[in-house]
């Protein structure tokens, strides 16, 4: 039976690991040929060669989203590989932790340029081309883009700002016959928290995430895929994920309490002493 992607063309930013990864060689199960961009070419090699291993054409295509020449240059070389485009997907983003009086300038651009410049930048470049298709662009953003934590007050702004974009992506789409879909995992078993503020992946970096509220990666990329080809407008995973997003919007001053009364500013403390 043919998959639901059969003949397409994807191309994924930040595929080297975690959602990106998982997400391309579920979109090759699912019968699409895959660009790969991220900034590591060894990894993209792997994951080319994953996906040829399951019957479809992988491309490697090396990107810093950081740097808008080399996003405008990816989205041409996943064209010209794969003779057109019908999926894009901004996935490429960091984590940066602390609190607000410790980070620096350098902080919040890095966070700011990598996870909402280059998401913005990624569908500007890609939109010509989904339109000639009627494609369907995926920003993928968190939880965090509705709920706030202390200590992490750069990553939430990023993840509100990419929101933000993403709804008024899906209006001033309207019409044009791409979909914008905004993805929003809760907590999924990535590298995200093993690379600190300087982007150094340290691989024996404890994940202080609660492990049992944890979703595996292919598991996630599953429900992301049925949902960008849903074309919903934004689709927020997991059960606790869709209950802290719900708390996050309906009931602020209780997560203000939660957060300030119980653990959280402790928490913060803990992060920002890590991160710094």
């Amino acid at each position: 039976m043919a998959g639901r992607f059969e003949g397409s063309a994807v191309w994924i930013t930040g595929a080297t690991s975690g959602l990106g990864r998982e997400m391309a060689l579920e979109f090759a199960r699912q019968g699409a040929n895959v660009a790969v961009s991220g900034r590591r070419q060894d990894r993209l090699d792997e994951v080319v060669a994953e996906i040829e291993r399951l019957g479809r054409r992988g491309l490697g295509v090396p990107c810093d989203v950081s740097d808008e020449g080399q996003i405008e240059a990816a989205v041409a070389a996943a064209v010209a590989g794969l003779g057109k485009l019908d999926v894009a997907v901004a996935n490429a983003g960091v984590s940066i932790a602390g609190k607000v009086e410790r980070l620096s300038g350098d902080d919040w651009r890095r966070q700011l340029d990598t996870n909402v410049v280059g998401a913005a930048l990624t569908a500007r470049y890609a939109l010509p081309h989904l339109k000639a298709t009627r494609g369907r662009l995926g920003l993928v953003g968190s939880v965090a883009g509705v709920l706030a934590a202390p200590g992490f007050s750069a990553y939430t702004a990023s993840k509100y700002a990419l929101r933000a974009i993403g709804q008024t992506l899906s209006m001033e789409l309207y019409g044009t016959g791409v979909s914008c879909t905004t993805l929003q995992p809760g907590f999924v078993s990535t590298e995200i928290a093993q690379v600190n503020n300087a982007g150094v992946y340290n691989p024996e970096a404890i994940d202080k995430r609660p492990q049992k509220l944890m979703w595996e990666a292919d598991k996630a990329a599953q429900v992301m895929i049925r949902a960008l080809y849903s074309r919903k407008r934004e689709f927020t995973f997991t059960g606790h994920g869709r209950l802290g997003a719900f708390l996050g919007q309906h009931t602020p001053g209780l997560v203000h309490l939660a957060m300030t009364r119980f653990g959280g500013a402790k928490r913060a403390a803990s992060v920002n002493d890590e991160a710094g």
